[in-house]
């Protein structure tokens, strides 16, 4: 009994995180803008893009830290190579809003003033009257918003940098200049590469986790005992869960499932769009954590047990827990240990390897306890996650004022905290730095359909080019390359996923199924009505 309790918990608490961690399903790039409105460019000097800037600084010729900075549409062009930029003196004018004619001399000089009071353009205007060399306007906030023309803008002709930087960038400058020393900056704007390698190695992860999510039975089934994934007392089970080949709890998927599913992670989304901060952000870090360990403690569990088939025979008495295995609870110790090192560790450099572990080991397990039985559910699923894509990126500013899936994405009032469940790599060759990210739904999504095409295949005796598993396997791998074609298209403006993968999975196994006349065996796949048909046909 307390072994069958225990492990419905486990199985009701992974597929609770599995819906949750659906809800994330964007292809982004790490992104530090944000838009403050449209304004009309009612002046060709309006018209000019949005850059990011770097902000060299000098206290008394030593070399700070480096500022991240936006400039305006009408900003002059900035030098791409630090050696091409000069290095100026900063200084504040009086008054420090820059609305009015400064009475402090700001010639040759960048000046650096608080945003407020009056429009961008005007406090572009008295800097550049005044001959200063540029304007760093300080944000009230720690974004970077875009700043634009007004509608009285006709004439505008500003012929200086103008920049905007953070709030603790500016603070940081002001109290070097009020304690007396002597700054000096150096504004410019490096060109980020076209495609950085790091979206190679984040396709490999994608496209590796389903194909190890969907061989994983036959990585394990080997020596496959009760010590799998066993932190509980050993008993045998006569709980009337639904067992799959390896004996395994999994959840069929019904297309009413499938509805209440998406409605579900759309939900989850909105709630974490509506009360994002940084205590709710924790939260999800704990909970993605408990998953995480489940997760990782399920895989290393498995892959052991199958190299060493006595390794899970030991045994040990635990108070409450009663006879457990030794295996089983030293790798969770382990697991436990690894996910908190990464959660104390989460903002240093090399965190995105402890997420990224214990996300594809998460979305693994996940994938071997949900499943598709038919391409019937599977074409209700994958198109209402079609639609919840596309509508959470693209339409919902319509209501939001926002993308919301972006929104979430980014981490917005987040506190400086960024949601875990997301698959991320540092972009490599980029003078930004940043990272790549996918959301876990887009790995998700399709992994179910592809993991059910391996079982297909497998039950129906199918080869590698006449079955589905391979096709939908290349198919994924270039929906991913068309979703990071449209990100770089879109200036690297996050993208619905599955705008582009439902085609390139759903789309390629329907129309195999038409050609090789399968398409009714698949649709009615694990029926009674199917139960009598042979599926035949070539590629």
């Amino acid at each position: 009994m307390a072994m069958a309790m225990a492990s419905s918990l486990r199985f009701f608490a992974i597929i609770v995180f599995g819906i949750f961690l659906f809800s994330i399903s964007i292809a982004a790039a790490d992104d530090i803008s944000h838009n403050d409105g449209s304004a009309p460019k009612s002046s060709p000097s309006c018209n000019r893009d949005f850059r990011l800037v770097k902000v060299v600084n000098w206290v008394n010729g030593v070399e700070g830290e480096t500022l991240g900075g936006l400039s305006a549409s009408f900003s002059a062009e900035m030098p791409t190579h630090a050696k091409e930029g000069l290095r100026l003196s900063a200084v504040f004018p009086n008054p420090l809003n820059c609305c009015s004619s400064s009475s402090s001399k700001l010639s040759g000089s960048v000046v650096l003033s608080q945003r407020g009071d009056c429009g961008f353009t005007t406090k572009a205007e008295v800097a550049q009257s005044g001959r200063a060399a540029g304007l760093l306007v300080i944000n009230d906030k720690e974004d970077l918003f875009e700043m634009v023309c007004s509608e009285n803008d006709t004439t505008l002709n500003i012929t200086i940098p103008v920049v905007m930087i953070t709030k603790s960038g500016g603070e940081a400058i002001n109290r070097s200049m009020a304690g007396g020393g002597r700054v000096e900056l150096l504004l410019y704007s490096p060109n980020s590469p076209v495609v950085d390698f790091s979206v190679v190695f984040l396709w490999l992860m994608a496209v590796g986790t389903i194909v190890c999510a969907s061989l994983w039975s036959e990585f394990t089934s080997e020596h496959n005992d009760e010590s799998y994934d066993e932190v509980s007392p050993k008993e045998s089970s006569n709980a009337g869960t639904v067992k799959d080949d390896t004996e395994k709890e999994v959840l069929d998927i019904s297309a009413k499932n499938a509805v209440v599913f998406v409605i579900t992670a759309s939900t989850f989304l909105v709630l974490l769009y509506l009360f994002m901060s940084s205590w709710f952000v924790w939260l999800l870090i704990v909970l993605f954590c408990i998953g995480g360990i489940e997760g990782m403690h399920a895989c290393i569990v498995s892959l052991l047990s199958r190299k060493c088939k006595n390794c899970g025979r030991k045994t040990v008495n635990l108070p409450l827990l009663g006879e457990v295995s030794v295996l089983s609870l030293v790798v969770l110790l382990f697991c436990l240990a690894f996910a908190i090192f990464w959660a104390a560790n989460r903002k240093a450099s090399y965190s995105w390897v402890g997420q990224d572990v214990l996300g594809i080991c998460l979305m693994i397990t996940v994938l071997q306890m949900a499943r598709l039985p038919n391409i019937k559910v599977a074409t209700v699923l994958l198109c209402c996650a079609f639609l919840y894509d596309i509508f959470w990126v693209f339409l919902s500013p319509l209501i939001f004022k926002d993308s919301v899936m972006i929104a979430v994405a980014r981490g917005d009032n987040g506190g400086g905290e960024s949601i875990p469940m997301l698959l991320r790599i540092p972009r490599l060759f980029d003078p930004w730095g940043g990272y790549d990210m996918i959301g876990f739904g887009d790995v998700l999504f399709p992994g179910l359909l592809v993991s059910f095409a391996f079982r297909y295949d497998k039950a129906n005796k199918k080869g590698i080019l006449n079955g589905y598993f391979l096709w939908l396997v290349i198919g994924y791998g270039f929906g991913l390359l068309f979703t990071y074609l449209g990100l770089y298209l879109m200036n690297g403006h996050g993208q619905p996923a599955l705008l582009y993968l439902v085609p390139c999975t759903l789309g390629v196994v329907v129309i195999l199924g038409f050609v090789r006349g399968e398409m009714n065996h698949l649709w009615n796949y694990g029926t009674e009505s199917s139960s009598s048909m042979v599926p035949s046909g070539e590629a």
